[in-house]
């Protein structure tokens, strides 16, 4: 049976079991202990079911403490899902009183069984709040987490590919040395492959004035070796300052090129201050022979001649030898398995001339002989095979020793065909007759009126070989006598713009680009720019300035049918590799016909065989010779010098031309004439035989000299 509930709302055991206090006999709710009221939690712990089994125990769950507020909203509530109304229990005290004046109903009412306790009323609890999205945090976490690796490694490659070589190679550049792997300068062939010129391993001594303790000693020490006195070595070695400044000099070159043995024997002197170097000694093999032409070097290089103009060919390129070394006096040496790069040396490519080193040394000994004879200024002599524009010799008066150029005047070592100026004088007239041949003005059997002078202008011309007024010469008999009046007036019927056209045709008035620097171009003034005396003074090798080349070239493509080809030296280049590279093939052009180039030859054949005649002295027995003498004026930078310049080109065989030779040489006293024939004889004469060109088969065609 349930226990009965009593009228106070106990059960019969005197223990209430609801979440409420307990009330007084007025009816007023009293707590347990001194009437203080506990909150629902405290009740339900203080609370102990009897007669539970444990399973039943287990099963209570704590109830939150009731909010008043929400109990009347929940019973208003209810109120009015039933349909009725009730009447307001404003708080439990009043509910109580109430339920016991009705005698337990409200035991009745929430279906507790009678004599147990009754159950706690449900109340709704609040949600609690929403948890966070835990995929959302693992995102944002991952997020931030690839960010940070992100950076971290942007960072690592900073430092492997920039930070890390560049501290890597700053410690390792202190650790390198670096050796200098020298480039052979190349050399300079004959065309025979004749050794010329080459390089030979040397050394440089050298001094830091700044390091030397004892000067007076070091140079006593030095001077036997390097064969200098010490009146000249103390001042390099003494401190010093550099030239035009107050900064101390720390680098003297004692001597250059000197052996291998001299700089060994420098070095173990132990000279504190006293360096030796390796470098390179051009080894001049035929000394003055071509020096001209060869020119010399320096430490810089090239500095004169082919040796200026083809250093970069020459000179190749000096390699690096970079290699890891230890640190200290014991571990001073390479590392093994260390840093190691070699950039090779490229050694410089041989230049071979189309000078014949035998002839050529024939030649300059001949025109020195000759020149010394009349005591010249200068003078040259120039060899050019018709066929190919080769300048197989070409020799300058004065010459120096190119092994020791410094013993030398700077005014000796240029090239005198190329770079010097002169008045071509007489050898000119044969540009006007090939003229006028071409232009059809005159023909071989053609004959001229002379007299002993001609008037143009303000100036009388007269020829140093004069013919009475009247007289009809003949084109070989112009050439021979060299006939100033025949020259001018068959210049007259050629007309000057003929006559400047053909100027240009042979050469004149631009550089033959034989590649020797300093080379002149000349000067032939057009027609426009004549004036005066000009047309008679033109004709004849005056106011016209010309290389000895240029006139040369010019008689050459006379002996070549016509045809002019570019005079050059360089035959082929040789690479470091042995390789053999032509030169580039030489300009050439036509100037006159076959026909009349043949015409001339034999118009000018009279020259070396004529009674009389102004070259004589150039013939040479058993072959014909075609050819002219000059007399002309030097162009000097302020106007022409005191003197003459005195020519003669010839060829041979003039049937059949093979080589051309022109020889120039400028005297105060104006004997030129009588060196230069016998010059071309000797030099040709040589030419002829050492390349086996064969003598002429038959004598030259007579001929008249007037008519």
């Amino acid at each position: 049976m349930p226990q009965q509930r009593g009228s106070d709302g106990r059960g019969s055991d005197g223990q209430g079991f609801g979440d409420r206090g307990r009330t007084g006999k007025s009816g007023a709710p009293t707590g347990r202990s001194g009437g203080q009221n506990r909150s629902g939690l405290g009740r339900a712990r203080a609370y102990t079911p009897r007669g539970r089994t444990v399973r039943e125990q287990s099963s209570l769950r704590v109830v939150p403490p009731i909010d008043h507020e929400e109990e009347e909203s929940i019973r208003d509530s209810r109120t009015r899902h039933a349909g009725g109304s009730r009447p307001k229990v404003h708080d439990r005290a009043d509910r109580g009183a109430s339920e016991r004046a009705s005698g337990g109903r409200g035991a009745k009412r929430r279906g507790a069984p009678a004599g147990r306790p009754g159950r706690p009323k449900a109340v709704k609890v609040p949600k609690p709040p929403r948890p966070a999205n835990p995929q959302r945090r693992l995102r944002l976490a991952a997020g931030l987490a690839l960010l940070m690796f992100t950076a971290v490694g942007v960072r690592l490659v900073e430092l492997q590919f920039e930070g890390a070589p560049a501290a890597a190679a700053q410690g390792l550049d202190q650790r390198l040395e670096h050796q200098t792997l020298y480039a052979s300068r190349g050399s300079i062939l004959d065309r025979n492959g004749a050794i010329m010129v080459h390089s030979v391993e040397a050394r440089t001594v050298f001094a830091d004035p700044t390091l030397i303790e004892d000067p007076a000693g070091a140079a006593a020490r030095l001077a036997p070796l390097l064969g200098r006195p010490v009146s000249e070595l103390l001042p390099l070695l003494e401190p010093h300052n550099q030239p035009n400044s107050t900064k101390p000099q720390s680098y003297e070159v004692l001597a250059q090129g000197v052996r291998i043995e001299t700089g060994d024997a420098v070095r173990a002197l132990n000279l504190k201050g006293i360096g030796v170097d390796r470098a390179d000694r051009r080894d001049v093999l035929s000394q003055d022979v071509a020096a001209n032409l060869i020119g010399f070097t320096g430490e810089d290089g090239g500095l004169v001649g082919l040796e200026a103009r083809f250093d970069d060919l020459l000179a190749g390129k000096n390699g690096l030898r970079t290699y890891e070394v230890g640190r200290g006096d014991q571990l001073d040496k390479e590392i093994p398995g260390g840093y190691h790069k070699t950039v090779p040396a490229r050694n410089g490519s041989t230049l071979q001339l189309t000078i014949d080193r035998d002839l050529q040394y024939e030649v300059q000994r001949i025109l020195t002989a000759k020149m010394q004879q009349v005591k010249a200024i200068f003078g040259s002599a120039t060899v050019i095979d018709v066929k190919t524009g080769e300048v197989v010799a070409q020799a300058s008066w004065p010459t120096y020793d190119a092994a020791n150029p410094l013993a030398s005047r700077p005014q000796d070592r240029g090239d005198v065909a190329s770079n010097e100026l002169v008045d071509p004088g007489s050898v000119h007239k044969a540009i006007v007759l090939a003229g006028a041949l071409e232009e059809g003005v005159i023909t071989p059997d053609s004959t001229v009126t002379v007299a002993p002078t001609i008037k143009v202008a303000d100036k009388t011309y007269e020829d140093t070989h004069p013919f009475p007024s009247g007289t009809k010469i003949t084109m070989p008999g112009l050439m021979a006598y060299s006939s100033n009046v025949g020259t001018i007036k068959i210049s007259q019927q050629l007309g000057a713009e003929n006559l400047y056209k053909y100027q240009r045709l042979f050469g004149l008035g631009q550089p033959t680009g034989i590649s020797i620097p300093g080379e002149a171009s000349g000067v032939a003034r057009p027609p426009s720019e004549w004036q005066g005396s000009d047309f008679g003074s033109i004709p004849i090798g005056n106011g016209v300035s010309v290389t000895p080349l240029q006139m040369t070239a010019a008689y050459a493509a006379i002996a070549n049918d016509g045809v002019w080809i570019q005079p050059h030296l360089v035959k082929n280049i040789i690479g470091p590799d042995g390789k053999v590279q032509p030169a580039e093939a030489a300009a050439s052009h036509r100037v006159i016909s076959a026909e009349h180039a043949a015409q001339l030859r034999q118009i000018m054949e009279p020259v070396t065989t004529a009674p009389g005649a102004t070259a004589r002295s150039a013939a040479i027995a058993g072959y014909r010779v075609a050819g002219k003498t000059g007399t002309g004026r030097y162009y000097a930078t302020n106007g022409y010098g005191k003197g003459e310049v005195a020519s003669f080109i010839g060829m041979a065989p003039a049937e059949s031309p093979r080589y051309v030779i022109g020889v120039f040489a400028y005297t105060p006293g104006g004997n030129g004439g009588v060196v230069c024939g016998p010059a071309f004889k000797d030099m040709m004469s040589f030419a002829l035989k050492h390349f086996g060109v064969a003598p002429s088969g038959e004598k030259p065609p007579t001929f008249v000299a007037t008519r």
